[in-house]
């Protein structure tokens, strides 16, 4: 429909603008709480805006969400509201969850900033700041379609779901678990993370857990370096290549994930033996905390995954009682996040490839790699769902960044795709 394309060029400054806005606004995670809310608080005044009426709730007013399987205590949710609002249809048509989440990781990073954290300065065809790239670009996408939809007066058949949920970095989901549980249910769901241009019906899976390692330390030598802290470490990612090599004996790598450059990526993500500096005494470490997270196959259980971790654990510390006096302590910091997927022939794949190609695109379809929260509606509702967002680059990094161009190009083909689910009996008279 050319009339669509031609609306969405009209608002093209304002789908840069509602990034902007939404990059300026810092939502951060930081568990157990988060500062989500004035973001929350933008986007339903935008909903008011055009013509809808968000519901506005704190996750925490859910009933039956604390007893839902899925559920991860622990976590702290005043002040931190999800977002919902429904564009209803006029009947006979196919609904359809436009999903984002509107918290972000900290802005602080080992590596400084370029560019402000919440500048959202442009360069180069690029947005900057924290959230441009996972996933505000997905929000302003959602909140641009939903806007053109309303100036042109389209009237959709089949309701189209708009949400911006809380806390799903550092392994939350219990947001987009609680608009779930409220009854926003649907036919299907388009979760815009930024995928590249890529369709992706599948995501990895993700374990994360901390090792702490215990030894002697001090400032005056002692009798043997065995049973150090930094030789436990050393010892440790040393033994590491083997876990990995021992996954990928395994674990049959998904077609989703065939030309994945690295199917069994196991990663050591943070170390640490104190504070670094001199607010600290020079010694020999007493202790040691690792960070340690790899990623999984669509198709792994919880079990599985963790069996064979503990099995190659005990294995290499107890090869080693002279390195180990003391065993070290491994936690499991926040949920078990199981990949998911649908089958390549599901509708909502080939639907949204043709649209894709109406649009004189033809993007890959292969799995994200990286844990979402899309595992909620496939695996726990029985809801079809996709990811589909933009290109750019630097997430969880410094200079996070979207490219502009790339934003437009898939707000195009959402609402193009949008139309086509809901089904259209056209322009209000």
């Amino acid at each position: 429909m050319k009339i669509l394309d031609e609306k969405l060029e009209a608002l093209r400054p304002e789908l840069t603008a509602t990034l902007s806005r939404l990059v300026r606004i810092p939502s951060e995670n930081v568990p157990p709480s988060g500062n989500e809310s004035a973001c929350q608080s933008f986007v339903a005044d935008h909903l008011r805006q055009i013509g809808l009426a968000p519901d506005v709730y704190e996750i925490t007013e859910v009933a039956a969400l604390s007893s839902h399987a899925e559920y991860w205590p622990g976590r702290n949710y005043a002040g931190r509201p999800n977002v919902n609002a429904v564009l209803k249809g006029s009947g006979g048509g196919r609904s359809l969850i436009l999903s984002g989440h509107i918290d972000t990781v900290p802005a602080d990073t080992p590596v400084p900033w370029q560019h402000s954290p919440f500048g959202a300065q442009i360069e180069g065809g690029r947005l900057y700041g924290r959230g441009a790239h996972d996933m505000k670009a997905g929000v302003a996408m959602n909140l641009t379609v939903l806007e053109a939809i309303r100036e042109l007066g389209l009237k959709l058949r089949g309701d189209l779901i708009f949400e911006t949920v809380v806390d799903e970095e550092f392994g939350g989901v219990n947001g987009t678990l609680a608009a779930r549980v409220r009854g926003y249910l649907g036919d299907a769901a388009v979760v815009t993370e930024s995928t590249e241009l890529r369709i992706c019906p599948a995501q990895r899976g993700g374990r994360t857990i901390h090792i702490r390692f215990e030894g002697s330390g001090g400032i005056v030598s002692s009798s043997s370096a065995s049973g150090r802290v930094i030789e436990q470490l050393r010892y440790f990612l040393s033994r590491l290549p083997e876990f990995a090599a021992r996954r990928s004996r395994r674990v049959t790598v998904d077609p989703y994930y065939a030309s994945c450059p690295e199917p069994f990526a196991v990663w050591v993500t943070n170390v640490a033996t104190g504070r670094w500096g001199w607010t600290q005494p020079i010694t020999v470490p007493e202790q040691c905390r690792v960070e340690l997270y790899w990623q999984t196959m669509p198709q792994e259980t919880r079990e599985e995954v963790e069996a064979e971790f503990y099995a190659w654990w005990n294995e290499i510390t107890d090869s080693r009682p002279d390195l180990f006096p003391r065993r070290p302590v491994v936690e499991l910091p926040m949920r078990w996040i199981p990949g998911s997927s649908i089958p390549p022939d599901t509708s909502l794949v080939t639907e949204f490839a043709a649209t894709c190609g109406a649009c004189s695109l033809q993007p890959a379809i292969e799995g994200l790699d990286s844990p979402a929260d899309m595992y909620v509606f496939q695996r726990c509702f029985g809801i079809p769902a996709i990811m589909w967002g933009p290109g750019g680059g630097g997430s969880h990094q410094a200079d996070e960044f979207v490219e502009l161009d790339s934003l437009f190009e898939a707000t195009r083909v959402l609402l193009h795709f949008v139309v086509r689910w809901c089904g259209n009996e056209g322009t209000r008279s």
